[in-house]
């Protein structure tokens, strides 16, 4: 299968959008998948290749106040060009909003059939930043953009709930993967859980973005809960201002690959603040590494916690029962090692493999919908077909 992906952010960014992408690109790259990806440019850090798909790199701007968010804007025939060079059997639009629409109105004047993948609140994340009173044009470019695919994918069932309220269809539950090999109980360092708390303290951690969307701030309410320490890792805008206002907590900056696991796998407790999850990837990989999640009960982590197995759900904007909850498991080693199990257990059969098949299956969906035929050999037919009428 011949498959273009664009994306709205990529390498060198780190965001649950590239993560998936990255998974996305590893397993195409095992079926000997032919693949293209499209990406906003990142002052030539971009690398050319990845998993063996040649990425393109279009000109993008930096976003105010987030230098590391690229937005790629501009004119459709650039991207229009790329398909026909290309002649893909269907485009994945991975968290379409400025790129991912000129992209959807691209495939759409050449006839190919498009899976886009929503996983941005971008409307919500406009308030956050302070952009007010455009949040009902931003919703009306997520129906714009998701009106022109075969298919909508959408990781929660909290997001498709609100989707559908915005007339958004032909949606369709897809959830992420977890790594549970990096991500698991092994991975537990106490040498380094003694470097971090000298005196025994449990440790509390945050793991993401320090921007405004993810509401770490709402971390000083926990200063109060006795015989722990705070752990974020992460960087992003927020940090200096993070630091200021937690000034006990252990700030490690950006972790990737074993760094990250083993940071992971050593809390005790992992708190997620955001209101604004699609999804929450970094709930699944606490999960997995059996660690119990205290999470706001909103949005895509409704899903993952199970409340009062794996972890906590708290109101949103409840400080004081976050506080508890986290203080109900740090000050309990029987019943967090217990939620730990469960978490473990939760995110059995979750591997990137079998969640990637089922987007293989979605895009053999996506062209048998866009084709007005029912089910068959979808490849054969599609591809006999498009070569045929192309001469």
């Amino acid at each position: 299968m011949r498959i273009v992906i664009v994306a709205e952010s990529f390498l060198p960014q780190t965001n649950g959008v590239v993560h998936s992408v990255l998974r996305v690109l590893d397993h195409l790259a095992s079926r000997g998948d032919e693949v293209l990806v499209v990406v906003p440019d990142a002052a030539g850090e971009v690398p050319a290749e990845v998993a063996g798909a040649r990425v393109v790199t279009m000109p993008a701007w930096a976003f105010p106040g987030y230098p590391d968010v690229r937005v790629a804007t501009g004119r459709v025939s650039p991207v229009t060009a790329i398909l026909r060079d290309f002649d893909p059997d269907v485009v994945h639009l991975a968290s379409p909003f400025a790129l991912g629409w000129r992209a959807a109105l691209a495939a759409n004047a050449l006839d190919i059939p498009v899976v886009a993948v929503y996983q941005t609140d971008v409307p919500t994340y406009a308030g956050r930043y302070g952009i007010r009173g455009v949040e009902n044009l931003l919703w009306k470019r997520v129906r714009d953009v998701h009106g022109r695919a075969d298919l909508n994918l959408v990781p929660s069932t909290a997001t498709l709930d609100t989707l559908q309220a915005q007339g958004v269809e032909r949606l369709v539950l897809w959830r992420r993967g977890v790594d549970t090999e990096r991500f698991s109980p092994a991975r537990r360092d106490d040498a380094w859980r003694r470097a971090v708390a000298p005196g025994g303290e449990r440790l509390v951690g945050y793991v993401g973005r320090l921007a405004p969307e993810k509401q770490a701030q709402d971390l000083a309410a926990l200063a109060g809960v006795p015989g722990t320490r705070l752990v974020v890792v992460g960087d992003g805008p927020e940090r200096a201002r993070l630091e200021r206002l937690l000034p006990g907590a252990l700030f490690t900056g950006m972790l990737h690959g074993t760094e990250l696991a083993t940071a992971m796998a050593s809390l005790d407790v992992l708190v997620s603040t955001s209101e604004t999850e699609t999804f929450c990837q970094v709930v699944q990989e606490g999960l997995a590494s059996g660690v119990p999640v205290v999470a706001a009960g909103v949005g895509g982590p409704v899903d993952l916690v199970d409340h009062s197995r794996t972890g906590w759900l708290y109101p949103a904007g409840d400080m004081g029962a976050m506080a508890g909850f986290v203080r109900d498991l740090t000050g309990d080693d029987a019943k967090r090692a217990a939620f730990g199990r469960a978490a473990r257990r939760a995110v059995d059969g979750r591997g990137w493999q079998a969640v990637c098949s089922q987007l293989v299956g979605h895009y053999a969906t996506a062209i048998e919908r866009h084709a007005g035929v029912g089910p068959q050999d979808i490849g054969l037919l599609h591809w006999t077909t498009r070569r045929m009428v192309k001469g």
